[in-house]
């Protein structure tokens, strides 16, 4: 009897405590404004993260933690990155020496259940690709029959040409080379016919490594899945929330026309409550982040759209030049999704 009446009173008071407390602040948010900057772990994948020739960070990976200080801290510039490697990547997130990961980690079931992190959400869908010099003339996979395709030992690269040639009932001799820089060199050496590979790292590789980029094409198909976005430490509700929703107000910015050029004006002009919401206008919803209003104007603003940051780092307006595909806004056939902003 003492238990039910127990429960009876939590359940009138906890959605009052709710209402009134929407936002408690979390330790990381807390320490990200006391030192006044955000501090990102990266990688070095161009397109993604990686410096320029004048030692900038540049990238689709760069992007995302610009628009998280954007919103934070009002200033995109206010970061600080800590290149890392595939070693290194969990090891500086666990200890506290990065506040969240925005580089290559694929999304995993054990990762996510045994490192005490939380992936948040996908930036970046991508799996495995298969590139080919032009002056084959293959269009798709079904055209490789007969090639010599370059394989890591023991890699998903290995299992999925495998898996492709034989659910195609095609042949292929594999070429197994030791490591990625010699699997380049031999690639483009003209050692082997094929370089299978994540399609963000063989579009880099292209890009970067290749003699000619224009020589080679990255032929159509994803095979397997490495879903990619920001990481953050277990522990920290807040905290996870805020960078989840910095990544969702770029989607859903796309979705509903705002660029980055036209963010001032649908502001000040747009009479849907979407927009409205969005921008700060209407039903305040920063404060359920523990953030201001304008936060998700700012993330706009300064770093602009999903689109935007994918045309300039990976996309059309890049040396990239990677279609958008599984990458486009779920209402193009693609799998960028905002959860509604209400």
């Amino acid at each position: 009897m003492r238990k039910h009446c127990l429960l009876l009173m939590l359940s009138s008071v906890l959605p009052v405590l709710i209402g009134t407390n929407p936002a408690i602040a979390g330790p990381t948010v807390d320490a990200i404004k006391e030192r006044g900057k955000l501090i990102c772990g990266v990688g070095n994948r161009p397109g993604w993260s990686a410096l320029d020739s004048q030692g900038k960070w540049r990238g689709l990976d760069v992007d995302t933690c610009k628009a998280v200080a954007a919103a934070v801290l009002r200033d995109p510039e206010k970061v600080q990155f800590v290149k890392t490697t595939t070693q290194t990547r969990f090891t500086v997130l666990q200890t506290g020496e990065v506040d969240m990961l925005t580089r290559n980690v694929t999304w995993t079931l054990s990762r996510d259940a045994k490192l005490g992190v939380d992936f948040v959400a996908p930036t970046f869908y991508d799996g495995q690709g298969f590139m080919v010099p032009k002056k084959l003339g293959v269009k798709d996979v079904k055209g490789l029959d007969g090639a010599t395709v370059c394989v890591l030992p023991g890699s998903t690269s290995e299992k999925v040409a495998a898996d492709v040639f034989g659910q195609n009932k095609i042949k292929y001799t594999p070429v197994v080379i030791q490591t990625q820089q010699e699997i380049n060199t031999a690639f483009f050496g003209g050692r082997c016919d094929v370089h299978i590979q994540s399609t963000s790292g063989l579009s880099s590789t292209r890009a970067t490594v290749a003699p000619n980029p224009a020589d080679y094409i990255i032929l159509p198909g994803i095979y397997g899945k490495d879903p990619m976005g920001p990481v953050v430490r277990q522990g920290d509700a807040q905290w996870k929330d805020i960078v989840a929703w910095v990544v969702y107000a770029m989607i859903e910015a796309e979705e509903s026309g705002i660029t980055s050029k036209n963010v001032d004006e649908m502001r000040k002009t747009s009479k849907d409550s979407n927009v409205q919401r969005l921008l700060g206008s209407k039903d305040k919803l920063g404060a359920d982040l523990g953030l201001d209003p304008e936060w998700a104007y700012r993330v706009i603003k300064t770093v602009g759209n999903y689109g935007e940051m994918f045309d300039r780092n990976v996309g059309k307006n890049s040396p990239l030049k990677l279609e958008r595909g599984i990458n486009d806004l779920w209402t193009h056939g693609g799998l960028m999704y905002s959860p509604p902003f209400k």
